[in-house]
Order: structure tokens, then sequence, then C-alpha cells
């Protein structure tokens, strides 16, 4: 890809200290983006800012320090990319969580749903003012683990039930990712700003690498051992890999004005699972977003 694509373009990044996150940001550096990273540990956030100056060769890049699982941390985070930068081009929500029991956050809401669909969903109504004024922005919304499994509308933050093996909450809620982010872009028509979700296959991860043995089921856990320290690096993609649809979708001149869609891993635009086109899964999910959120930021986008 030219180096220069993303020259006089600016990109937020979340979890973007470590794993697939940091790839993205590194992508889009290296082709010349002044780059936001956002992560919960300072230390990271600072060692990942220095390597990625010295491969990208500028040094247009920060790292902010946030926890975008509360809204507290979010309206932070808002504010402190508003004070940075006037226009933002590229917002990509990256960030996971996969707890091995149901956690609630500070304001009361289930930790997987409050990071993989509230997150976004808020990060871009608080950070629409500087997203409509680059013309042409673009917000990737990273899905993971097995999407496109039914949405149960009665039991969106694991109220009923946590786990399963592979209807996970943590799969649950990346369908719901992608619900949350086809109605967005409704919302969005008209703006000048584009969404879409990309699915960056099954990387191995440092969250993947510190699974715990209790997020197996457990006739799974005796061997978990085994699956995650040598099973799993010999099936799962390397980070760089992961990384290219985000990159893609974030940066690439042939996907210019698209929204509404979903890509997979190999950069090629699918279609939407039957559990994302129901209506009704689509609106419980906002609905419940739009309940979560502040009102400043409450309403239509």
């Amino acid at each position: 890809m030219d180096g220069d694509v993303m020259q006089e373009k600016t990109a937020v990044i979340t979890g973007s200290t470590g794993g697939i996150g940091k790839e993205i940001a590194r992508g889009l550096a290296m082709r010349g983006a002044s780059v936001i990273l956002v992560g919960l540990d300072p230390v990271e956030g600072r060692q990942a800012m220095t390597e990625l100056r010295r491969d990208a060769g500028h040094d247009r890049i920060e790292a902010l320090v946030a926890d975008v699982t509360t809204l507290d941390g979010l309206a932070k985070l808002a504010s402190q990319i508003a004070e940075r930068t006037d226009q933002l081009d590229v917002l990509v929500n990256n960030v996971g969580v996969n707890p091995p029991a149901r956690q609630l956050t500070a304001d009361g809401v289930e930790k997987t749903f409050a990071a993989h669909v509230l997150a976004p969903f808020t990060l871009t109504r608080l950070l629409l003012p500087q997203l409509r004024q680059a013309g042409s922005a673009r917000i990737v919304n990273v899905t993971g683990g097995i999407p496109g499994g039914p949405i149960e509308r009665d039991n969106l933050q694991a109220e009923k039930r946590f786990m399963g093996w592979t209807f996970s909450q943590y799969n649950h809620t990346k369908t719901m990712t992608m619900a949350m982010t086809h109605r967005l872009a409704t919302e969005l028509s008209g703006t000048g700003v584009c969404v879409n979700v990309v699915y960056p296959g099954h990387g191995y991860t440092p969250m993947n690498r510190s699974t715990s043995i209790k997020a197996f089921p457990k006739l799974y856990r005796p061997i978990a051992p085994l699956v995650l320290k040598v099973i799993a690096p010999l099936f799962l993609a390397d980070l760089a890999r992961s990384a290219r649809p985000s990159v893609y979708l974030a940066s690439s001149p042939e996907v210019e004005g698209i929204t509404g869609a979903y890509f997979d891993s190999s950069c090629r635009h699918r279609p939407w699972p039957a559990s994302v086109l129901d209506p009704r899964n689509r609106n419980a999910v906002w609905d419940l977003c739009t309940s979560l959120s502040p009102q400043s930021v409450g309403g239509k986008a």
C-alpha cells in the first residue's frame, strides 16, 4: 500500500497498546497517519508509542490512558481527543475483554457488553463533531470470536446465563456489535461518516493467551493449558495478519464511501448474519445502548 495514503489524517484506535490494536495502529502510522493509541496501562502505552514512532519514522503518535468500559472513562477520553484535534478521520473500536464470569462495571453494566457494544456506541457519539469535521470519516468496529449467532433479546447483559462454549457472552456481544453498527450506519446517513464492521479472524492475541482456565467448560479444563500454550499458537493467525482487514477498511481508497457493511478477515464484503438483519434485534440492542449512555449523547446520532 502507498506509504502516504493517510498523510494529514488522524486515527484513534482503542485497545491499541498491544495485540491486534497495536498492529492496526502500526499499519496506519506507517501509511502516514497521526495516531492516538488508547489503552489501560500507561507503561504499555509509552512503550507502544516509542516503538511505533520508531517504526513509522515520525513522532505523530501518542498514547492516552482510558478505561473505555466505563462512561466516565469514555467521556474523559473524548475530551482529551477533542483537546488534541478538531478533526478525526478514523475511529477504530477494537478493544476486547473476555472475563471468565459475569462482571459489572462501575456503571452497573455487564463488562463484555460495555466494552464491545456500549463503548463504540458512546464513543462514536461523543466524537461526532470531530468525525463530521473530517468530511469523509471512517469508523471501523472490530468483531471477533465466533460472531453471527442468535441474539437473545432478554439476555443482552447475560442476565440469565453467561457462559456457553460457542455461544459465550463474548461471541454474543460481538454479534451485538454488528447489530449496533448496522443501525448506526442508518443513523449516520448523510453525515459523511461511514461505519463498517470487520472480522479479524482468530489471532494469537494477549487476551487469548491469558484466557482463564475457568473460561473453559469444566469438561475441557484439564486440557486447557495444552490448548492455550501449544495448540493455539499453531492455528491462530499472527497479529499483523489479523490487523490487515481493519487497516484496509480504515485506509483503502477501494472502500471510500462504503457504509453499513461487513467485511471478513480476507477483506471481502460479506452478507450480514440473519440475527443482525432482524430489526427486533437491532432495535433491542440500540435501545439498550441509548438507555445506558449519557443523556447528552442519547437520541439520534
